[in-house]
């Protein structure tokens, strides 16, 4: 496998991912610097290409909230979860915590085949 493809399948499987962080992240309020930093410190490289965008996606669908604040001498957008963004984030949480028991055993599994 090339660099380039495994770069690809790499990305694809933290595209799935990403919504779950950014949600788990804003359940304090965050504007968009310091939410890639608290991503970023938590072992979540994300650029602000993908970052903002979905960001606001996810305002759009309401999942949460936003308001202007003045912060450090000017004024910054914050995000926060919603209350249905709090919904979502529960029951992904829950289908994330299946998922990686299912997968850990099938790795689990396979790591012991190969030994």
């Amino acid at each position: 496998m090339t660099t380039a493809q495994l770069d690809k399948m790499r990305l694809e499987l933290r595209r799935g991912v990403l919504v779950l962080a950014v949600l788990a992240s804003l359940k304090q309020p965050h504007y968009g610097y310091s939410l890639r930093k608290q991503l970023q410190d938590g072992g979540i490289d994300i650029d602000e290409g993908t970052l903002y965008p979905l960001v606001r996606r996810l305002a759009e669908q309401e999942l949460l909230s936003s308001e202007w604040r003045q912060g450090e001498g000017r004024e910054r957008r914050y995000y926060q979860l919603s209350e249905l963004g709090a919904q979502l984030l529960s029951q992904l949480t829950d289908e994330w915590q299946q998922l990686n028991t299912a997968l850990g055993s099938l790795l689990g599994t396979a790591t012991q085949e190969k030994q």
